[in-house]
């Protein structure tokens, strides 16, 4: 029987992972979804306390310290300190409690600012970071070294997966610290809902910066089912990208107009350029994930903003707004 520790497993993927399990039911797993209730993992003796409660024999590492453009450009200390603590306290603790495996989540966003494109697993190290998140990328990039490591010292399966912009049901809304996706959606709800005196087709939403960059976007549910994958059937200590396909890249300002598509909303949108734009673009190649999963199927961009902007309104009370 695997014994699956889930960290970070009450955030945007954890959730998701809940979901998906959930519907499967397997009989050879028993799933533990730990959040910042269960422990605060930036404190070893709470993390080794966690392991000895559920003993997994598997883990897949999700917690940290995460923020969108701007919450990151203001903390990078707080980043690399808070991560570099998280990480290494996971990943120790489950060598000496002789984990089977462990799968940690990275991001495209740790790659070098200057580089070629599309960015394959094999070109994380080659570079520095964009300026704005360089605390968080040198941390989450530690974690394939330690990796790397623990596999040369001991023979360990600790590998990583490289997704790209992930959003869904779950997603962090708070406008300090969200990503671009939940952040849309919360002002546009609030852009909606109040001051319902002015007709809707008179209201103007606002897209930071210029509309531009260019991002993939993978659905929270989908990456829960490719993670579930790499836990079960990928073994190697080699990072994966896990993104949807090159032609699936979309603007920002593509991104506010299926989010106004899912609301129906009726105003304008207009673009502020005095705001910054972070890294153009981050083109992410997935031809390593697909020469392993030729078949799957991802869920339709906007399909699966539909589905999130539902999530959002149907639960608005219990979000994290």
């Amino acid at each position: 029987m695997k014994k699956v520790l889930v960290t970070g497993g009450t955030g945007l993927v954890g959730q998701a992972l809940q979901d998906i399990i959930k519907n499967e039911q397997p009989n050879d797993e028993e799933w533990f979804f730990a959040g910042s209730k269960d422990a605060d993992l930036t404190n070893l003796v709470a993390t080794q306390a966690l392991f000895e409660k559920v003993k997994p024999t598997h883990v897949i590492h999700l917690a940290a310290m995460v923020g969108g453009l701007f919450h990151n450009m203001n903390n990078n200390l707080d980043f690399l300190r808070n991560n570099l603590l998280i990480n290494d306290h996971v990943l120790q603790t489950a060598h000496e409690l002789g984990c089977t495996k462990v799968v940690s989540c990275l991001s495209t966003c740790i790659f070098p600012d200057n580089t070629s494109y599309p960015i394959d697993e094999t070109m994380v190290h080659n570079g520095p970071p964009h300026v704005s998140n360089y605390g968080y990328s040198y941390a989450k990039r530690l974690i394939d070294i330690q990796n790397h490591a623990y596999h040369d010292k001991y023979g360990h399966l600790y590998t990583s997966v490289i997704p790209c912009n992930i959003f869904g049901p779950h997603d962090n809304y708070k406008p300090d610290v969200s990503h671009v996706i939940p952040g849309m959606i919360n002002r546009m709800h609030k852009l909606r809902t109040e001051q319902p005196e002015i007709p809707e087709s008179e209201k103007v939403f606002t897209v930071y910066g210029s509309g531009k960059p260019l991002r993939q976007f993978i659905y929270s549910l989908d990456l829960a089912k490719l993670m579930i994958w790499v836990l079960r059937h990928y073994n190697s200590v080699e990072p994966i990208v896990l993104s949807v396909d090159e032609s699936a890249e979309v603007t920002i300002y593509e991104v506010a107009e299926a989010i106004a598509k899912a609301f129906n909303f009726k105003g304008k949108l207009i673009c502020d350029t005095s705001k910054a734009d972070g890294q153009y673009k981050k083109t992410a190649s997935n031809a390593k994930l697909r020469s392993l999963l030729p078949d799957f199927k991802f869920t339709d961009f906007e399909e699966a903003m539909q589905a999130s902007v539902l999530w959002y309104t149907t639960n608005y009370d219990q979000a994290r707004n």
